[in-house]
């Protein structure tokens, strides 16, 4: 089994060295060096026009490429625009301060500490009269103990009077 399985490598490996050759002779003329200076210009030419061909035929299927890749990208957002709503990956909860999130952002530029309250003014709180009175809560018991009795509403009506 391993004999047969040589013989069958060593076979494709003839192959591939006669199909390199064809290849190479087909593409590749054997070299005829120049004996003139004027038959040494006349190659360079033949050489450059060759590379220009190489370069276009390159060029144009780099093109080819690249096109066929935005037409397949479109495609590939239309099939998703089809098929309905996308799908949105859940975002994992990144605990960040200020500072850092500006560090991670800004690069090494960000060299200010992020204080949000040393901007702020400071404002004096007034306090009205009418909300002095509503937290000074008095006392229920002691305003029932003042209306019990005849004196305390005999109070009440001297006050309204």
């Amino acid at each position: 089994m391993l004999s047969v399985a040589k013989s069958i490598l060593e076979e494709e490996e003839r192959e591939r060295e006669e199909e390199r050759r064809r290849y190479m002779a087909e593409n590749c003329p054997p070299l005829s060096l120049p004996r003139t200076m004027q038959e040494l210009q006349e190659m360079c030419r033949e050489i450059h026009h060759k590379i220009d061909v190489a370069d276009e035929e390159r060029y144009d299927l780099e093109m080819k490429v690249n096109k066929c890749n935005k037409e397949i990208d479109d495609l590939k957002i239309k099939v998703q625009d089809l098929m309905g709503k996308f799908k949105k990956p859940v975002l994992r909860k990144v605990r960040m301060s200020a500072d850092a999130m500006l560090k991670a952002l800004l690069g090494s530029k960000h060299t200010v500490n992020l204080d949000l309250r040393a901007n702020l003014k400071q404002v004096k709180k007034e306090v009205k009269e009418e909300d002095k009175e509503l937290r000074d809560v008095v006392d229920w018991r002691k305003n029932i103990e003042d209306k019990a009795g005849m004196d305390g509403r005999k109070k009440m009506f001297e006050a309204e009077a």
